[in-house]
């Protein structure tokens, strides 16, 4: 029987999504719900497995674990990019990684419900309400203000345009700033330095890796009006998360709203779960029904084309 494992099922959902038993008779299927304690955990769980379907960057896939599992045949993630696979190590050992697609609008609609969420300041009204309390904020309208976008790439533009529906200015900077897209949308291309100190909504909208690393330290954050707020759907590593609890506890920026982190699942003492201007969400932008019913069905997909030997969507 051919072994896969389904890693991450941090929900235990994926059976909701794609019905295994219909091929249990070809493959053996282990679901793991919770994340490995560290990579020994993960080499001694997953030796005897050939096919690993996984979520994207959740469970990395490091060289020394692709080296060490012996009996690995096939990688499938969900999305059609995976920077936590080590493909220079799959490709020496042979080993096909596949991808599937991925629906983009849930994140920017994440995205729009932080900066609401951050502007009418709803955890502390939802809060006070089950406390007994009534109106204890004053928030802020969107209508004139200024949203600065870190990307303007399929993400960010989709954040731009409801922007604008809101009647917000707005400003982008990136390294690669497609300055067509700006004019397209209306969008005022700036430099970092100004997108940092104009914003009053300042949203992250580009691919994680080394380029972008703590490209928001207390450097950048010390630029902020001390009325804005900082929004990150993107990558935890973007934002210097100690600079960022610093920021926060001194008031330095009014608020965050976060939903990625360095390290995930965010640890139960990080000090950002204490921050009472801190709005997070477990990095929920890509978990939709939606997505996730095109993520395990397209992995299947791709599982039965690799055994198969004809991959598709193949990730190099």
């Amino acid at each position: 029987m051919f072994k896969v494992a389904i890693l991450d099922d941090y929900q235990n959902v994926s059976q909701q999504f794609v019905d295994l038993k219909k091929l249990s008779g070809k493959y053996e299927f282990k679901i793991f719900s919770k994340p490995f304690l560290d990579e020994a955990d993960a080499l001694e769980q997953l030796e005897d497995f050939e096919a690993l379907l996984i979520m994207r960057e959740r469970t990395p896939i490091t060289k020394n674990l692709i080296d060490n599992l012996s009996k690995l045949k096939f990688i499938i993630t969900s999305g059609l990019r995976n920077k936590s696979i080590d493909l220079e190590a799959a490709k020496k050992r042979k080993i096909i990684v596949c991808g599937t697609e991925t629906n983009i609008h849930p994140t920017p609609e994440l995205t729009w419900a932080l900066i609401l969420g951050l502007a009418r300041n709803l955890k502390e009204e939802i809060d006070n309400m089950y406390q007994g309390y009534w109106q204890t904020t004053v928030g802020v309208e969107l209508k004139g203000k200024i949203l600065g976008l870190i990307g303007l790439g399929k993400v960010g533009s989709q954040v731009a345009k409801i922007g604008k529906a809101f009647g917000m200015q707005v400003m982008a900077w990136s390294e690669n700033l497609n300055l067509d897209i700006c004019k397209e949308l209306d969008v005022l291309p700036c430099s970092k330095d100004d997108l940092i100190k104009n914003s009053d909504f300042l949203s992250i909208h580009v691919q994680g890796g080394d380029r972008y690393n703590n490209c928001i330290t207390l450097k950048e954050l010390d630029k902020m009006k001390k009325t804005a707020f900082l929004i990150n759907t993107s990558r935890g590593p973007i934002v210097n998360e100690d600079d960022l609890i610093i920021a926060l506890s001194t008031n330095e920026i009014a608020g965050a709203g976060i939903d990625v982190y360095e390290k995930e699942p965010l640890p139960e003492n990080n000090k950002l779960r204490f921050l009472p201007n801190a709005l997070l969400t477990p990095h929920i932008g890509y978990v939709t029904a939606e997505n996730y019913s095109i993520f395990y069905n397209q992995m299947i997909e791709a599982l039965e084309a690799c055994v198969n030997g004809k991959p598709i969507r193949v990730i190099e």
